[in-house]
């Protein structure tokens, strides 16, 4: 024994402590241990370095020096048990995961987030097992038996613990227990809300389905100040186009269609619209949504209450609804700055917009659109939109009337937009963009010549009249009708006539928006557009037009082909909660022939909504609760060329949405 203490004291602190700590797991382990055998207990270890102290083999100091280790060791081991705790409860998880796969892809997902709340929870019990449970703190040991120190640690009061303490934890089951119940009313009240808890209480493919909807009730004035010219000069070519043809022989007796230019009028307009996105899984979606309208206008879905326009209105009558949106969309990507989409069908207007210069904000597009955007840094996102959209197919009966039929005038439109998202500094970002509209055969052209002697009578070229217009473009006589024969007397009967644009459009626009949010949610924009139609050429013009003439003189042609809009907004972008509010001002420049007037804003201008006027916008909205806010509106135009027409529209608007 003498001996193999004065082994001990020359061998190296550092190889003496670690063999005395072999030693000492050899004697817990005993000759059957597993190969990785469990950390014995810290109290066991304590025990066993006081008696070697006692019988002389190691000095105090060491002795210390030992019970520091083992209290790391004892951390080490508790550290590796919560970690294969929390690997068995990783491996439980993605068992779980693995069973669900087969499963509805709702049910799927609820299974991971119960494996994520699994995890969370063993990591929690660890942190409780690392820190919960006050210490026990080892005495400075001294030459006494294993029994004496077990009463001295009963008696006396624990000391505060030190660099050199020894922990010792656990769970208590009470704690494990509220553990337990917490995480099951969690997994419970979201199998509840996400209804996984009973899979066939509704079918899976209703969750497909994103429904939507809005109601507005609108309040309408349109009012002319006095001044405007009611003598007849202000023909309503869309009445006349889709219509009867107009017998020009009459026009001394009487008046073709003519707009209100004198007289004020109010209505009640109502819009519904219900919709809803549908996800077909694997980057496919599709949707579909219908309206109100008095008609198939393009740029409107509002409905005047008590029209009895087309069979519909008037008395309490019903209300008829259109399909305003049916397309289906594939999509790569799918993130905020980062997609790829291709669109099929009747669709929201794919191009960026901030104004409603070219574009009526209800306008649907049909056809084909391809939009992508990807960033080039953390500052700038550029995007890219092109597309080819039918404006008109030609009837395949057409002319319905005669055996021999005539060509096809279909109409298209090519567009590319260019642009942008900038964010300049952290309060400054804007969004800019060049876009080409390329609308290919939707000028008028001359007809064969032929004597309509009905109104029945069919030119060839009678379908490149617009199927829809509002005011403003300039218009040429589509029929060219033979004078020189008794049968119509030479002209003096039988002058039937259809009209259409002037001019060709392929018009280029600039358009951006600058945005300030140092006040966020509180937003200050800055917003404007410029449009030219490039392929305007006045003299021709000149030679064909029918209206757009200058004061100058009478026959005089004077239409133009560029247009602006500047607008400012302040307030929140979106209205989610009550009294939230925006408000705006723009003012417009829009002339007769630089852009196709039957696509552009809806609702400046009142009846005379088009193109040849300028004017100013003033806007107000709030909000009474988080789906429905009160809108104001007044808007005051005049026209730019030919005689005086000036016009105040106010809207007060009551909208919902859901």
């Amino acid at each position: 024994m003498h001996s193999m203490k004065s082994l001990f004291r020359t061998l190296p602190p550092l190889c003496l402590r670690g063999s005395i700590l072999f030693i000492i797991c050899a004697v817990l382990a005993g000759p059957t241990a597993a190969a990785d055998p469990a950390p014995p207990s810290e109290n066991m270890t304590i025990d066993l370095i006081h008696r070697l102290v006692e019988r002389g083999v190691i000095t105090q100091q060491d002795a210390d020096e030992l019970i520091k280790q083992a209290g790391e060791d004892a951390a080490a081991a508790q550290a590796q048990a919560a970690a294969k705790q929390i690997a068995a409860a990783r491996e439980a998880a993605a068992i779980q995961v693995a069973a669900a796969e087969e499963a509805a892809a709702k049910r799927i997902a609820a299974a991971k987030e119960v494996a994520e709340i699994q995890i969370a929870a063993a990591q929690k019990v660890a942190e409780i097992q690392a820190a919960a449970k006050p210490p026990v703190v080892a005495q400075p040991v001294v030459a006494q038996s294993a029994v004496q120190q077990t009463g001295a640690a009963q008696s006396a009061p624990t000391p505060a613990a030190d660099d050199d303490t020894v922990r010792v934890t656990y769970v208590p089951e009470i704690v494990k227990a509220q553990l337990r119940d917490e995480i099951k009313q969690e997994v419970l009240a979201q199998a509840r809300q996400e209804n996984w808890a009973a899979p066939n209480a509704v079918p899976a493919w209703v969750s497909r389905f994103t429904p939507s909807g809005d109601i507005r009730l609108r309040y309408e004035s349109d009012t002319y100040p006095t001044g405007n010219d009611n003598t007849g000069s202000f023909p309503n070519f869309n009445a006349i186009n889709t219509g009867a043809p107009f017998d020009t022989s009459q026009s001394n007796v009487n008046f073709p269609p003519e707009l209100d230019v004198d007289q004020d009028r109010s209505r009640f307009r109502l819009r519904a619209r219900l919709g809803t996105g549908i996800d077909l899984g694997e980057g496919f979606t599709s949707g579909f949504r219908i309206a109100t309208g008095e008609n198939d206008s393009p740029v409107t879905e509002n409905q005047s209450l008590g029209a009895a326009n087309s069979a519909q209105g008037g008395d309490f009558s019903k209300y008829s609804l259109w399909l305003d949106r049916a397309f289906i969309k594939y999509e790569v990507g799918g993130q905020p700055d980062e997609n790829l989409a291709i669109t099929f069908g009747r669709m929201d207007n794919p191009f960026f917009d901030p104004s409603t210069l070219i574009w009526a904000d209800a306008i649907g597009f049909d056809g084909a659109a391809v939009q992508g955007k990807y960033p080039l840094n953390d500052s700038i996102t550029p995007f890219l939109t092109f597309g080819a959209f039918p404006v008109f197919d030609t009837d395949l009966n057409f002319a319905t009337n005669q055996p021999a039929k005539f060509p096809s005038e279909d109409k298209w439109l090519y567009a590319a937009q260019l642009g942008a998202n900038v964010k300049i500094t952290q309060d400054f970002s804007a969004k800019f963009g060049s876009a080409y509209y390329f609308f290919q055969n939707i000028e008028g052209k001359l007809s064969d010549p032929f004597i309509p002697l009905s109104t029945a009578d069919v030119g060839n070229t009678d379908d490149t009249r617009p199927s829809f217009a509002q005011n403003g473009n300039t218009y040429m006589p589509l029929r060219n009708i033979d004078n020189s024969t008794s049968l119509n007397q030479f002209g003096a009967v039988d002058q039937f006539q259809y009209y259409g644009l002037a001019t060709r459009f392929h018009e280029l626009a600039f358009n951006g928006k600058l945005d300030y949010n140092h006040f966020a949610p509180f937003q200050v924009s800055l917003w404007g557009e410029y449009e030219q139609n490039l392929v305007f050429h006045r003299n021709e013009i000149a030679a064909v037009a029918v209206n757009n003439f200058g004061n100058s003189g009478a026959g005089v042609y004077a239409g133009g082909d560029k247009a602006w809009i500047a607008g400012l907004t302040v307030g929140k972008v979106a209205l989610e909660k009550r009294w939230d509010w925006n408000t705006g001002l723009n003012y417009r420049h829009v002339e007769s022939d630089s852009v196709v007037d039957g696509f552009d804003d809806a609702d400046f201008g009142g009846v005379e909504t088009g193109t040849n006027l300028q004017g100013y916008t003033l806007s107000g909205n709030l909000a009474l609760a988080s789906r429905v806010w009160l809108g104001v509106r007044w808007m005051s135009s005049s026209q730019i060329i030919g005689p005086v027409l000036k016009t105040d529209v106010l809207q007060v608007d009551l909208n919902s949405k859901f």
